[in-house]
Formats: structure tokens, sequence, C-alpha cells
């Protein structure tokens, strides 16, 4: 009988345990952003952002291949800094925000790779769904609020072909680069 109370007791510890290894991180809208750059007449670099960033992280710390990712992304926020480039950017010659405002990813697996995580999965943009790679840092340590909520933050990094997503077709590479470079930063409140 003793072993049974002491097999409970355990058992009863480990449950909390357990389930303080998988945490959901939501992303804060007002410090979350997706950064781009692409080469621009083979000489320089363009610089942009798209704001209004949704995404919900589930971080199995014990098994970071049980972890999940799933985000929604603004384009129609495009910001280039320049109101004419913002302006054709939206235009159906690129990302024809009036059909297609968004852009989403929806993991398929996570794997640890060094000290970063390899976030594989399907990104839908202009209308084309592709498998990409996300290379994240994080969760980046931990911050709580004044309203003692708890804030983390992910970086992570890829490089899309912008024609294989029908993205500005008609622009030749040596006008507008096909690669274009994704740094996204995500600060999560955990729910």
């Amino acid at each position: 009988m003793k072993r049974l109370a002491i097999l409970t007791g355990i058992l009863a510890l480990a449950a909390p345990v357990a389930l303080a290894q998988t945490s959901t991180w939501v992303s804060d809208p007002n410090h979350s952003e997706v950064d781009f750059s692409i080469i621009h007449l083979s000489v320089s670099k363009i610089h942009g952002r798209f704001g209004n960033v949704k995404a919900t992280i589930v971080y199995d710390e014990a098994d970071v291949t049980k972890s999940t990712v799933t985000a929604t992304i603004g384009v129609d926020t495009v910001d280039t800094g320049v109101d004419a480039r913002n302006t054709h950017l939206k235009s159906p010659d690129f990302f024809d925000i009036a059909t297609m405002p968004t852009a989403t990813f929806t993991s398929t697996s996570v794997a640890k790779n060094g000290n970063h995580l390899n976030v594989t999965g399907n990104l839908t943009l202009h209308g084309v769904t592709k498998p990409v790679v996300l290379d994240v840092v994080g969760p980046n340590g931990s911050m709580t609020d004044p309203k003692g909520k708890v804030h983390t933050g992910f970086s992570a990094t890829t490089t899309l072909d912008r024609t294989a997503f029908g993205i500005g077709t008609k622009f030749p590479a040596g006008m507008v680069g096909n690669d274009v470079s994704l740094d996204i930063e995500l600060e999560g409140i955990k729910q």
C-alpha cells in the first residue's frame, strides 16, 4: 500500500513537469515582422517589410519534432519606404493584393540542427504553395511584462525564388533578382 501511495505521489508530481515541457506562443503583432531584401538592376539591394504577422508556435522542448508553427502574413502591408514602389508591388505585376492579400505558412516538420531548428513547411504565397525550410533560432530567453505575460523571441531566415511563386514573372532577373532573402522576427506571448 505504501508503494502505491509513493507511486501515485510521483506520478502526480511528474504530470505538471510533463505539461510544462510544451508551451504555446502567439505572436505579438506590434513586435513581429517579416523583412525582405532583393537585388535591383543587379547592383543594389532593396529592403522592405511585411507587418500584420499572426503566428502560433507550439513548442515541445522535450521533443522539438513534436513542435508546430502556423502563420499568416499580411502581404498587403508591404512597405519599402517608397510609396510608388509599394503601390507597384501591391499591383497584379507582383503580389496582386486585391485577390491575394495574405501569405500562410504551416509547418510539416521541425528538427534540431545544432543550436538552431530547421522548420520545414508549406508556404502559400500569391496563390502558389511550395515547401520551404526556415532556419530558426529560439526561443530566445524569456521576459515577463508588467501585466505578468511571458514573452520570448524567435528569429528565422530563408531564401525564396519569387518566380516559383509567380511573382513579378514578367521582370527578368537582371532587373529584379529572383532570390528573395527573408528575415522573420517574432515576439511570442505565452498562452
